[in-house]
């Protein structure tokens, strides 16, 4: 599978872990930055992840941050992109068998990378159901993104 990868400064570390993780699994790995732990604003990243999901050129993206909400935050903006902060292995697959989550977000300071690796590869193993109640609220969710394109607070 196709990955691209991002994080601020607090999710450095736990990038490169999660990268070298990934990359040990077989998947492809798409590092969009940052490369270090100087100060990075969390929203560069997370639209630089959603860019190369909604292009087409990943299968999957994982965004991380300090806390996570942030970033969740800031990718949810991005026309396309289902993303969840996940903490635990549940959400991580239900988020992509109910919602077809397409971005997981994680919380460099809330989880350990142990924990981390293996909501990665529940998320990546996870797969959309496609049952009828499932597709007729993501349609519910694509017509909540037409309807308001932007935000109020734009301005």
């Amino acid at each position: 599978m196709r990955v691209v990868i991002g994080a601020d400064h607090a999710g450095f570390e736990l990038k490169g872990k999660l990268g070298a993780y990934l990359q040990l699994l077989g998947h492809y790995v798409h590092d969009v930055g940052t490369y270090s732990t100087a100060a990075a604003d969390y929203p560069d990243y997370a639209e630089a992840v959603g860019v190369v999901v909604r292009a087409g050129q990943a299968d999957r993206g994982i965004v991380i941050c300090g806390s996570g909400v942030g970033t969740s935050i800031a990718i949810n903006k991005l026309p396309g992109i289902r993303a969840g902060l996940c903490h635990d292995t549940y959400s991580a697959h239900q988020g992509v068998e109910h919602d077809d989550m397409n971005v997981l977000v994680l919380g460099a300071r809330i989880i350990g990378p142990e924990l981390a690796q293996e909501l990665v590869r529940t998320f990546l193993a996870a797969v959309f159901s496609n049952e009828d109640r499932h597709c007729r609220r993501l349609a519910k969710v694509r017509a909540l993104e037409a309807r308001y394109g932007g935000s109020l607070l734009d301005s």
